[in-house]
């Protein structure tokens, strides 16, 4: 996969979490974990941009790091609301997914940079 085609990728996920937020029923406990969900679906792309621009082989590493604490959370967050919205399951799924495909890249990035 190339970097613009990930920078897509991940754009486009970031953009699908946005929708779904969108479109959850405001409660006091979706609401707060809609707003992290944002937050890290959001981040997993700016930081990717930000991974792009490295300025070492150290830095890009570090950002890829984030990226992936930011997947795994985004993730977190998705379980949970599957659990307490049982019926946005079908909704929730294929994000679920396409997160959980962007986390194997960029574990398999990170170790090919660390050279493993």
């Amino acid at each position: 996969m190339t970097k613009q085609e990930m920078l897509l990728r991940t754009k486009q996920y970031s953009i699908a979490n946005a929708r779904l937020v969108l479109s959850i029923p405001i409660n006091i406990v979706n609401k707060n974990y809609c707003d992290q969900l944002s937050r890290s679906a959001s981040s997993t792309g700016a930081n990717y941009r930000a991974a792009c621009r490295a300025k070492s082989k150290a830095d890009f590493i570090n950002k890829l790091k984030i990226v992936e604490e930011e997947l795994d959370e985004s993730m977190f967050f998705l379980e949970l609301l599957v659990e307490l919205n049982p019926e946005l399951k079908e909704k929730i799924t294929p994000i679920y997914r396409e997160a959980n495909e962007l986390l194997s890249i960029i574990v398999s990035s990170i170790n090919t940079s660390r050279g493993n």
